[in-house]
């Protein structure tokens, strides 16, 4: 197995960035420990960047996880009890508040994007690295993100995202953006409580399918359903962005993640292929607008999807968290998002501006990523787990 040590970013030191902007906003507090409230990949991806910047790392794990990797990887490691640890909030907090830790990274997954937790965080006085509860609690909610969206003019799919939810209510919003169209639950995501409907005919049963589908997997309030034009050549195209507390908020490129099965992403490309270069500082501005429009801080994945027919991009919804394809935009950026999340956390300023983040990724070249999925190609490759015996990596190598 490579080491991760091997796949390092140029370390910078800490003193290394200037302000971009006027004075004012929170005086920067440095971070000098954190928990690390994740496991395995990306519970070692942050502590490689804690360590470099000498903020001491604590990890956690449950009991299944005693002898992984992550558990003997930080400062000192604590244990969670059972499997289910990882997403009990109050033990992780009460364990940061016992052991005297600062900070508190989730990570992706888990709790990352729990609106509540981030907020018991910031009651009980320990830094959520990651964006306010406010704005992930705005953006968890797919009608109240649109609501943002429309009065900011970040431009949305059309369609109906309202508090009436009848059957003959949503049927008579699919008639006017005309159908094929898209049922969605405000809460879904993964493609969880989703159906595509093609004509009227099949409308009240694709309904029925998708309410029972995303109240077994978001609980109470999962039924409540948009509906969307459904863009039937479309492209996925995310753009990363980034906010401090002082008002900065830049673009860091985007990724095309339109390879997709079962709605889960199996390729992720940066620079975006034929993409005009119009389209494309207009993707970056709407980003930046969707993060302001919310008072966003941190790191954020603003998606989107474009129609191939008419060359027109919708907001889909943000990402309040750092995704699992962001070395896809480091590669093409050479910055360290995780670093830029601790030191927006500690409340410095973004260490560039967009001018200069752009000139960087001019210098660079371009990024792929391929997921790897568990899966039995005997049971129509459905997700499946068990030992991975065999693995062969490209070797590394230089423009």
């Amino acid at each position: 197995m490579r080491s991760l040590r091997a796949n390092r970013l140029r370390p910078r030191p800490l003193a290394r960035y200037g302000s971009t902007s006027a004075a004012g906003g929170p005086k920067p507090t440095p971070l000098s420990s954190v928990l690390i409230a994740n496991r395995g990949e990306i519970a070692l991806r942050i502590n490689r960047t804690a360590e470099r910047m000498g903020i001491r790392a604590t990890t956690v794990y449950t009991d299944v996880d005693a002898g992984s990797w992550h558990a003997s990887s930080g400062y000192q490691s604590l244990g969670l009890g059972p499997a289910n640890g990882y997403l009990d909030g109050d033990k992780i907090i009460a364990l940061a508040k016992k052991h005297n830790i600062q900070a508190l990274h989730p990570g992706y997954g888990f709790l990352s994007e729990n609106a509540q937790f981030a907020e018991r965080c910031e009651k009980e006085g320990i830094v959520f690295v990651g964006p306010p509860a406010s704005a992930m609690a705005d953006m968890g909610n797919k009608a109240r993100s649109k609501e943002i969206m429309t009065a900011a003019n970040v431009p949305c799919v059309p369609g109906y995202h309202g508090a009436e939810q009848g059957e003959q209510e949503l049927l008579r919003h699919a008639r006017d953006v005309t159908f094929p169209v898209l049922l969605k639950s405000v809460r879904g995501g993964g493609g969880k409580g989703m159906r595509i409907v093609m004509s009227e005919d099949e409308f009240a049963a694709q309904l029925k399918s998708a309410r029972a589908e995303a109240r077994a997997s978001f609980g109470e309030g999962g039924e409540v359903m948009l509906v969307e034009k459904y863009i039937v050549r479309p492209r996925h195209v995310e753009v990363q962005v980034f906010a401090d507390k002082h008002g900065n908020t830049v673009a860091l490129g985007e990724r095309d993640c339109s390879v997709q099965r079962r709605h889960q992403k199996i390729l992720e490309e940066s620079p975006a292929p034929e993409l005009d270069e119009a389209t494309r500082q207009d993707l970056w501005d709407k980003a930046r607008k969707a993060a302001a429009a919310v008072g966003y801080v941190g790191a954020g994945t603003v998606e989107f999807i474009l129609d191939k027919d008419s060359g027109r991009f919708y907001f889909m919804e943000m990402n309040t968290r750092l995704q699992v394809e962001h070395p896809v935009t480091e590669m093409v950026t050479g910055l360290d998002l995780v670093e830029w999340q601790f030191r927006v956390a500690a409340g410095e300023r973004l260490p560039l501006g967009q001018a200069e983040v752009e000139q960087q990724m001019a210098r660079r070249g371009a990024a792929i990523e391929a997921r790897i999925y568990a899966e039995n190609p005997d049971r129509g490759f459905m997700p499946d787990s068990g030992k991975l015996v065999h693995a062969v990596l490209p070797a590394p190598t230089t423009a």
